[in-house]
């Protein structure tokens, strides 16, 4: 797999944040906008959602549901899982 941005995805695929496992780590690739100038999207972008950024998923809710905690760098964040769904990362794949 080729992207211009990242040349060593050969060890990593990319997968939404929202279906990253608890304690798993990944970098984000992109958010994407559900619509033209989505405030949602804008707002995680604004939180620290870029690409490059490194991600944790902490926590999350119970029976696996809402809210998901993600740290990036020292700063944590509780998310839906729908708002964690527009944020797509590169994860390690698993030995």
């Amino acid at each position: 797999m080729y992207n211009a941005n990242y040349s060593y995805l050969d060890a990593r695929y990319l997968m939404r944040l929202s279906d990253l496992p608890k304690g798993a780590a990944a970098v984000v690739d992109r958010v994407d906008d559900a619509h033209a100038a989505d405030p949602i999207a804008q707002r995680l972008r604004d939180l620290g959602f870029v690409q490059g950024e490194h991600v944790r998923v902490v926590a999350t809710g119970p029976l696996g549901g809402d809210p998901l905690l993600i740290q990036i760098g020292s700063t944590r964040f509780a998310l839906r899982r729908a708002e964690a769904a527009r944020v797509n990362v590169l994860a390690e794949q698993a030995a």
